[in-house]
């Protein structure tokens, strides 16, 4: 049985996955200071993206991310394993993309493979790497 502190935690991660998806589906990228840690690791080279620390890989999506004119990301299957102040989580993401005007629709379907570490702050990933499972252009 969950006690009330590993509830607690799951709950917090939880929001933090849903956290990172409405920053980058609202275009607030600022708004990712509070999902990421300064330093963490981030790999989006699965889906065509680039790797390297959080600060760089920011400004890369405030660059790229607005010539895509709509997108979202839906996550499920969120799987979390706590290790006292450490976790790990694996969670799916569907994300259409438009591609243009013309009405073509990238369909991305991904894992996000997370470390997580608790701060003063709360829960924060420390080390994310997209791992692919679809990608198709209709």
């Amino acid at each position: 049985m969950l006690d009330l502190a590993e509830i607690s935690d799951r709950l917090e991660i939880q929001q933090l996955l849903v956290n990172y998806s409405t920053a980058i589906d609202r275009r607030r990228f600022d708004d990712l200071d509070r999902v990421f840690t300064p330093d963490a690791y981030i790999d989006y080279r699965a889906m065509g993206g680039i790797d390297g620390v959080y600060t760089d890989v920011k400004v890369w999506l405030a660059k790229v991310l607005p010539n895509f004119p709509a997108y979202f990301h839906m996550l499920a299957n969120v799987d979390i394993t706590l290790a006292g102040d450490t976790a790990s989580s694996r969670a799916i993401c569907f994300n259409p993309m438009k591609l243009d005007e013309s009405g073509r629709v990238l369909f991305c379907g991904l894992w996000y493979e997370d470390q997580l570490v608790r701060t003063p702050d709360g829960w924060r990933i420390s080390r994310r790497v997209e791992e692919k499972c679809i990608d198709k252009l209709v």
